[in-house]
């Protein structure tokens, strides 16, 4: 019998998707062991990609038309097993989704509602929301809209969409919000630490990345000030309330949702712990292996999570950009480059992740005679 391994590697962005990164290194892996144990569990942690890591575990795809961040209709889905949902807010709302360019100022998340609307149609009673990759920056008021509250100026009017519509809020009604969520447990998987408002706030810090220019983002951020100081003004500080242009402090304050990081939450949801038993080795992966997959991102996360179990990590990512010190740190034992495997790495990423997986397994794996075939 060949070695267990478990692959869990997160999206190659612009190359790879996480399932797509795990048949290829797992093909690599046996050219060495033809009869290796691979266990393959694609990997997210909160943001694009979750609802395909959520159904390669076992959840069911549900398809869902919904509402694009410009008003106009995209086809989505959202994972769910048993009375659990997975929804991913870049699925209904996020910048893939904006083919004529930025909307800053008027993009929002009515179809991250919708698609929660559709959780509780189907009798949900756990909700675990990825936020990432948003277009819009909105506070989440389209999500709200989209579940039932109303947007009202002075005049008794309804806002029209988008985030700088909330500069002229008067006041909310909350409808039958309360008794739809009575008995729901909503979680952020986030590892997004922002408050709403102010410097480090979403308008300010993410803005930019969505097409604001300096005097939207001025707009934007005083729109969800007014936002904030209509539904709960408490909550505006709260760590992640600015995540996703703010959708995180929409459900913080309507949904009564809390905050988990995000890889975390997504590894426990998807059983990883499970997949460890008899483990030789954990694979994991990612486009770019920096500074910033040592704060929450999924390749750490894997990493801390094995080292629990004493089941070593070894890494395939695009670059390499952190030193030995910071990969031993990490708990990572080796990591490939599909840059130093050959030339045109983003186009022959497949490729190029098959020559990883046989790469690894030799150097990794060969140590006991009786794995060897």
């Amino acid at each position: 019998m060949g070695p267990v391994v478990v692959l869990a590697p997160d999206k190659f962005k612009g190359t790879l998707t996480a399932v797509e990164a795990a048949a290829r290194i797992g093909a690599g892996i046996r050219r060495v062991f033809p009869d290796a144990d691979v266990r393959v569990l694609p990997i997210a942690d909160g943001g694009e990609g979750t609802v395909d890591a959520a159904v390669a575990a076992g959840f069911a795809r549900i398809p869902a038309r919904v509402t694009g961040p410009t008003g106009r209709p995209v086809d989505a889905a959202l994972a769910v097993r048993g009375h659990t949902a997975v929804v991913e807010l870049a699925e209904a709302s996020g910048l893939a989704l904006l083919p004529e360019g930025p909307a800053p100022l008027t993009a929002d998340t009515t179809g991250v509602g919708e698609l929660i609307a559709r959780a509780l149609e189907l009798g949900c009673t756990r909700i675990v929301l990825g936020l990432g990759g948003s277009a819009s920056t909105d506070g989440g008021s389209g999500m709200a809209r989209a579940l039932g509250v109303r947007l009202l100026d002075a005049a008794g009017h309804d806002l029209p969409r988008g985030g700088a519509a909330l500069n002229r809020l008067d006041r909310i009604e909350p409808g039958d919000l309360a008794a739809r969520l009575a008995g729901v447990e909503v979680v952020i998987a986030s590892d997004v630490d922002n408050p709403l408002l102010g410097p480090k706030g979403a308008a300010e810090v993410y803005g930019p990345q969505k097409g604001a220019t300096h005097d939207d983002v001025r707009v934007l951020d005083a729109a969800l000030a007014r936002w904030a100081e209509v539904v709960a003004p408490d909550v505006a500080d709260v760590p992640g309330a600015g995540a996703a242009g703010g959708a995180g402090f929409g459900a913080l304050a309507l949904l009564g949702a809390t905050i988990r990081p995000g890889i975390g939450l997504l590894l426990e949801l998807l059983g990883f712990d499970e997949l460890l038993d008899g483990a030789r080795l954990v694979v994991t992966g990612e486009g770019s292996l920096d500074r910033q997959t040592l704060h929450g991102k999924a390749p750490a996360g894997v990493a801390a999570a094995a080292r629990e179990r004493g089941v070593p990590v070894a890494v395939v990512c695009g670059r390499v950009e952190l030193s030995g010190v910071q990969l031993d740190a990490a708990g990572i034992v080796a990591a490939y480059a599909l840059e130093d495997l050959g030339a045109d790495s983003m186009t022959r990423a497949g490729e190029l992740a098959e020559v990883a997986g046989e790469r690894l397994a030799r150097d990794l794996l060969t140590g006991d005679s009786e794995d060897a075939s």
